[in-house]
């Protein structure tokens, strides 16, 4: 397998841990000591802490699907970035009606070459768009996901996409 593939793969592997919720293959995605943003507030810094909160999030709801696509890869030695589009369902049907919320965004994604292969060791995630019902994300009626929506222009123009800089 080309170091591309075996990057997508990579990529491709985090969807089926989520929606499967078998969170052990999160070893196989991202390193120990992985930095992860996933905006307003949703950073973790190593792998333990990440799994767990993602773990605890997942398990609310009854079903969920993320699509990974648009995959462009720059592999520099032992060293990758990489942008991926995401789309993702969330189902939870004690939310009400409708039990769904729509999301798409991306990943910025730095890897790098293991012994064990190719792993995430810095991830961005941003939403793009939203639709859908809310309280499928929320446990409670206290609780309130926060959510900040940005555009790939915006974050091009800040300077905040590390596949542009790997492109260029």
């Amino acid at each position: 397998m080309s170091d591309r593939d075996a990057i997508i793969e990579t990529i491709n592997l985090y969807a089926l841990a989520l929606d499967s919720q078998c969170w052990d293959l999160f070893e196989r995605v991202f390193t120990t000591d992985v930095s992860a943003d996933y905006g307003v507030g949703m950073h973790w810094q190593g792998l333990a802490e990440f799994t767990r909160d993602f773990a605890d999030f997942h398990a609310l709801f009854d079903a969920t699907q993320h699509v990974m696509t648009n995959h462009l890869v720059r592999v520099d030695a032992d060293r990758a970035s990489a942008h991926t589009y995401g789309a993702w369902r969330l189902v939870r049907y004690a939310a009400g009606d409708p039990p769904v919320w729509d999301g798409t965004g991306y990943y910025d994604d730095e890897l790098v070459r293991t012994p064990d292969g190719w792993r995430i060791a810095k991830r961005v995630c941003r939403v793009v768009y939203w639709t859908g019902n809310r309280r499928v994300q929320s446990p409670s009626e206290d609780f309130q996901f926060q959510l900040d929506v940005v555009s790939l222009k915006g974050e091009a123009e800040a300077g905040r996409l590390n596949i542009l800089t790997a492109l260029a």
